[in-house]
């Protein structure tokens, strides 16, 4: 994030140093996926991560969570789990002879919904009004989220014994897909280092995670990210590439102009991120394969082949004439 030759003022890029500082007391490695995750913070976007159990990706959310101030809830999503578990319910008062509003765990900044594809369907949608207009509705009554609230849900690529795949209209709602790999040797070894001299993962504090900035500074960077120009050519590029996924021989079912409007909005963030106040086309190609990976379908041909959507995002940005 340290692309200079910027013409911005820059507090976007600074709040991302200082964030990737303070997340390295805790996480070794993992820089992309950071990245990534704080562009659809700085977006106002919900995040899918996907990864094998241990990578931390909880612990991931739970640093960010920790840097920026907001409250954080997790929920374990299984087979059981019912839409009241997540939105809340009206308990009767004896008390008082009254109903009142137990609210669930949804009611917070930042939720974390752990294998969220444990849950079964009708779980799973008592998170889409909230996601999508940060508001639930619980017996006919309308309640609203957080300013903040944000869902950042897991999933387990390898696992599939005992889940429901997430539909399509649930996967669009998040804005970004980010894959959350192994760590290297180096930082591996790194790892077990911090761990041997008394890590604590569940104790943030003693790691010296803190609060890195305040409500105003990032107001002010969104506001910075609002104010990045983008060129006709580059509304047109980005729509030339996801119209291409419609096109594409492999792909059942293409992205939406969705998807164009969440790769404008994660593209801007980036190119802030990057200390500019104009985007340019590799703003875009880095932001592609994270907005578009979760929004398309390929035809059983191709997965029998062992083609994957990453696999059909390259050839797009690869044939996809970019402009001058």
């Amino acid at each position: 994030m340290t692309d200079q030759g910027s013409s911005g003022t820059g507090a976007a890029m600074e709040l991302a140093a200082r964030i990737e500082e303070t997340m390295a007391r805790a996480i070794i490695g993992q820089r992309r996926a950071i990245q990534e995750i704080l562009v659809a913070v700085l977006a106002g976007g919900h995040v899918l991560l996907e990864g094998v159990p241990g990578v931390a990706k909880t612990l991931m959310v739970r640093a960010l969570a920790a840097c920026l101030g907001r409250d954080f809830t997790r929920v374990q999503m299984t087979p059981d789990l019912m839409p009241s578990d997540i939105v809340g319910t009206y308990v009767f008062d004896s008390a008082s002879s009254e109903f009142h509003l137990r609210r669930g765990p949804i009611f917070t900044q930042f939720l974390l919904a752990d294998e969220i594809n444990r849950a079964p369907a009708k779980t799973q949608s008592a998170l889409l009004e909230g996601m999508q207009e940060r508001q639930v509705s619980i017996e006919g009554t309308t309640h609203p989220l957080p300013s903040e609230f944000m869902v950042f849900a897991t999933q387990n690529p390898i696992e599939f014994e005992g889940t429901y795949p997430l539909p399509e209209a649930q996967l669009d709602r998040f804005m970004l897909k980010v894959i959350v790999g192994y760590p290297s040797a180096e930082e591996e070894d790194g790892l077990l280092r911090r761990y041997h001299a008394g890590f604590d993962a569940m104790d943030l504090k003693s790691a010296g995670l803190e609060v890195v900035v305040s409500p105003e500074a990032f107001a002010q960077c969104r506001a910075e990210i609002a104010s990045v120009r983008v060129a006709d050519e580059l509304f047109s590029y980005i729509s030339a590439i996801t119209r291409a996924t419609r096109d594409n021989p492999s792909v059942l079912l293409g992205c939406s102009p969705r998807a164009s409007v969440m790769l404008l909005l994660a593209s801007r963030v980036l190119a802030a991120l990057r200390g500019r106040d104009y985007l340019i086309p590799d703003d875009v190609k880095q932001m592609a394969p994270p907005t578009l990976r979760h929004r398309m379908v390929l035809r059983p041909e191709a997965d029998i082949e062992g083609l994957t959507s990453d696999d059909v995002i390259a050839g797009v940005l690869a044939t996809v004439e970019v402009p001058r």
